[in-house]
């Protein structure tokens, strides 16, 4: 279950985001593709674009951990059809944090000079926290244009134990 050499509590964290990324995917994809235009108010942003964001962000932090260039942007999806392709990309991405879980927590230059070098687990941990706010920037985008699709309390810990069998 959990990766050799890592600290369990972050392991489960890390497959908790990949669970949670999967099925927020998957539920966008049972959707009409008008669903993925869908914005917040005073937010130009939809939920396509944060979807894409938060997929390239999460290439970005496994790049940036491997000490490999950074992979291309996400492009940002025009119809739920393209949404098979960037779970898969999500899911790479994912158990590319997941692996970095079982390195030492060292300082991680980053690849431009002007940016500071930041411990490996704050790299993690933040690839953990901006993962959940944008499902919940998804999900808000969507029921503010009445599409309730995302219920966030089923993207939580508590049912990520209990889909993974092992209770929360």
């Amino acid at each position: 279950m959990t990766h050799s050499n890592a600290d369990p509590t972050l392991d489960r964290l890390l497959r908790h985001m990949a669970w949670a990324n999967a099925t927020l995917i998957d539920w966008l994809a049972g959707q009409p593709d008008a669903a993925l235009a869908s914005t917040a108010p005073r937010n130009e942003w939809s939920a396509a674009r944060i979807l894409a964001h938060l997929v390239s962000a999460a290439g970005g932090y496994a790049s940036r951990l491997e000490g490999v260039p950074r992979p291309p942007d996400t492009e940002v999806p025009t119809s739920v059809a393209e949404l098979a392709a960037i779970a898969a990309r999500c899911a790479d991405f994912d158990a590319r944090l997941r692996r970095q879980a079982t390195e030492p927590d060292v300082l991680v230059v980053h690849p431009h000079p002007d940016r500071p070098a930041r411990a490996r687990s704050t790299i993690l941990g933040q690839a953990v926290h901006h993962a959940t706010e944008h499902r919940a920037q998804i999900a808000g985008a969507l029921a503010t244009n009445g599409i309730n699709a995302i219920d966030l309390d089923e993207l939580d810990l508590w049912a990520y134990g209990e889909a993974e069998g092992l209770g929360a």
